[in-house]
């Protein structure tokens, strides 16, 4: 056991905290508590940085017994990197052998799927990537005649009929392992993959599904073409990697017990974004029924559980211990926020709002309704803007360049009329945005669609070589190995092969960058098309079944019609810069003052948040028999917990945008003592 001791707290408040600031009682007893534990956290609670405070001091006493190591896992990269970032230096120790600190598919990956698949296929997966994945089912579906696993010629139409009436089945089917047998399911966590003719635009009485005979030889096809891709492709979903993970434990047990050795202290943090299938492993691993030999500690705001994206919600799999410790006190949400944040929390919840302004003095803006018609739903954030304006004037708000500022919403857009979205708000919103991502469709996308909030070249370079493996890719062009290059592989056989071409390719790929910085979009498209013939007659090639990647167009957006992305999702007015958009890409985030625009959000009880949550509003907290109510409550859950995490971002100013025929009905009997209402008709 840990004996932490007072100069231990003292050695990582001056690490992690501002000067003269303390960890309160509630952090100390959580940084001194080293059993298996849950921790709930309210927003802006500081619940990683207390984590990071017990790492730091876990650290100080490596090596521990036994050679065992500590096992960090959060959901993101981004987490991750923010914990490499705050301590990593002041804590190596933490980030080599026996410890590992990553994100929760990483941890599966590197301890559980690779070494499983190695075992059993005598060979490494090429790569564990959903992009990839989807990129090799679609070149198996533009052969399929490829891939007969001894069918005849009629059951091969079948599939070609499934391919051409419900092509979304092949990239989203699963493995499953449940009891004794490995069965496919429709999508992760999904029911069973039931195999039932697609009707297509066949008349209702003309319709006659497969005999049991013809599902049953379909079910075995759909088995053998995944596994195909599997085994021989070595190419696995993010997906594949957890029933490898859970394969290896049900054939090798002991696993379980090497891992808990090995780990002795584990932590888990942004608990409430697991998944039904990340909660169960490690649940399996690491608490084993309360026999684990590991500290397991569970690190989240159930309240906050917004990225589950199956059915099956986190407080209906996230059990809390018996042993759960609270913290409740907010240094984001100000006295005047919290007792309206707290009204929507799912789990009975209590903050105490402790963001104060710097001078130490009371925060004392009153939360806003803006009331809009119609015609003035586009004003509202610049009326917001204004609002900012006006409190920075009066010494209310501070103006500092660290400011962030925020308009978000559930629902980015909608096509009937008459219902709301992001865009109808805000008409220049593009869910593209500056974020880039890993792979595209078409080579015109990778030149594009860069992150241009980077003020380097790295971004567009990496797009750029990202560009050119997919190529490689897609003409099957595979290194000494047999296995697809990454960048690192293939600048070393260019660098080996052909050193002049290696240094024209990287001079390229400069200028190519400089070029995007520039936004001459189109005229690198041109060069890197004319390239692309010299750089596959590096490796005897010519252009084949990259053809169409190459000259494809893309299916997001009109690319002549393409604006500057930094200025898109970006309100800016007299030194007020806002960004616009959704609640998910703001979870997390500490924002001065936050506008929640309310959205359109299926049909059912209530179609927006106030409808739903009316009595939260009016100042209600969540029944305890929510729960019991069966139509509704899925819908009221969502809703509750985007406006908890929506409300629970600004240190200062909270807006909330609302059509004036809702607040009429449902809103206007709203406390004006607690609510300042702002009608902008």
């Amino acid at each position: 056991m840990i004996n932490v001791l007072k100069e231990d707290i003292s050695y990582a408040e001056k690490i992690l905290l501002n000067e003269n600031c303390k960890f309160d009682p509630e952090r100390i007893d959580f940084i001194n508590n080293y059993t298996t534990l849950d921790l709930q956290a309210v927003p802006g609670s500081g619940k990683t940085t207390a984590l990071l405070a017990k790492l730091l001091i876990l650290e100080k006493r490596m090596p521990l017994e036994n050679g065992s190591g500590v096992l960090v896992i959060s959901h993101t990269n981004a987490a991750v990197d923010e914990i490499n970032a705050k301590i990593k230096k002041y804590a190596p120790k933490l980030f080599r052998y026996p410890n590992f600190v990553g994100t929760i598919q990483s941890f599966i990956d590197v301890f559980l799927a690779i070494p499983y698949y190695a075992n059993r296929f005598k060979t490494m997966p090429l790569r564990i990537d959903n992009e990839i994945y989807d990129e090799r089912i679609r070149q198996c579906l533009n052969h399929l005649w490829n891939y007969g696993f001894g069918i005849n010629a009629e059951m091969m139409r079948k599939i070609l009929y499934y391919k051409n009436v419900n092509e979304s089945l092949f990239y989203q089917y699963r493995f499953q392992v449940e009891n004794n047998d490995i069965l496919l399911t429709k999508v992760l966590n999904g029911a069973k993959l039931e195999i039932v003719k697609p009707r297509g635009n066949t008349r209702f009485e003309n319709y006659r599904d497969y005999s049991p005979e013809d599902k049953a030889s379909l079910y075995n096809w759909f088995f053998n073409f995944k596994l195909n891709i599997l085994e021989h492709k070595q190419i696995l979903h993010f997906d594949d990697a957890y029933f490898l993970a859970n394969l290896y434990i049900k054939e090798y047990p002991d696993i379980v017990k090497l891992l808990q050795k090995r780990f002795h202290y584990v932590y888990v943090d942004e608990m409430q974004d697991m998944d039904t299938h990340q909660h169960d492993i490690l649940e399996k691993i690491f608490y084993n029924g309360g026999t684990s030999f590991s500290i397991f500690q569970r690190i989240g705001d159930i309240n906050q559980a917004i990225y589950n994206g199956n059915s099956i919600h986190i407080e209906d799999i996230w059990s809390h211990r018996q042993n759960t410790l609270h913290l409740e006190g907010s240094h984001r949400i100000n006295n005047q926020l919290a007792p309206i944040v707290e009204k929507y929390g799912l789990s009975n919840v209590h903050i105490e709002g402790r963001k104060r302004n710097d001078d130490g003095s009371e925060i004392v803006i009153k939360p806003h309704i803006f009331v809009f018609d119609d015609a003035t739903k586009q004003t509202v954030i610049p009326q917001f803007a204004e609002i900012i304006r006006a409190f920075q004037a009066e010494g209310k708000i501070p103006e500092n360049p660290e400011n962030k500022f925020m308009a978000v919403a559930w629902r980015k857009n909608h096509t009937e009329d008459g219902k709301l979205g992001l865009s109808d708000y805000w008409s220049e919103f593009t869910e593209t945005g500056s974020k880039s991502k890993i792979d595209y469709e078409v080579l015109k996308d990778y030149i594009f669609f860069f992150n241009r909030e980077d003020k380097t070249l790295k971004s567009i370079s990496d797009q750029i070589i990202n560009a050119f493996l997919k190529i490689l890719r897609l003409e099957n062009i595979l290194d000494d190995n047999q296995k697809t290059f990454s960048k690192n592989t293939l600048f070393k056989r260019l660098k080996d092969c052909n050193f002049i071409l290696y240094e024209e390719l990287k001079q390229n790929i400069y200028n190519w960058s400089i070029s995007c910085i520039n936004n001459k979009l189109e005229y690198v498209y041109q060069l890197i098309k004319a390239y692309i013939p010299a750089f596959l007659a590096m490796f005897g090639k010519t252009i084949c079944d990259s053809s169409n990647f190459i000259e494809g167009e893309s299916d997001n957006v009109n690319v002549a019609s393409i604006k500057t992305f930094e200025c898109t999702n970006i309100y800016k007015k007299d030194g007020i810069d806002i960004q616009v958009g959704t609640i998910h890409s703001a979870k997390g985030q500490t924002h001065t003052a936050t506008l929640y625009l309310e959205t359109f959000y299926e049909r059912g009880y209530g179609n927006y948040e106030s409808e739903r949550l009316r009595n939260q509003f009016l100042g209600e907290c969540l029944p305890e028999t929510l729960g019991r109510i069966t139509n509704c409550v899925d819908k009221i859950k969502q809703s509750a917990k985007m406006v908890y995490v929506g409300f629970s971002r600004p240190t200062h100013l909270l807006c909330f945008a609302i059509h004036k025929n809702r607040f009429d009905l449902v809103l206007s009997d709203i406390d004006r003592k607690l609510w300042e209402i702002k009608e902008l008709f």
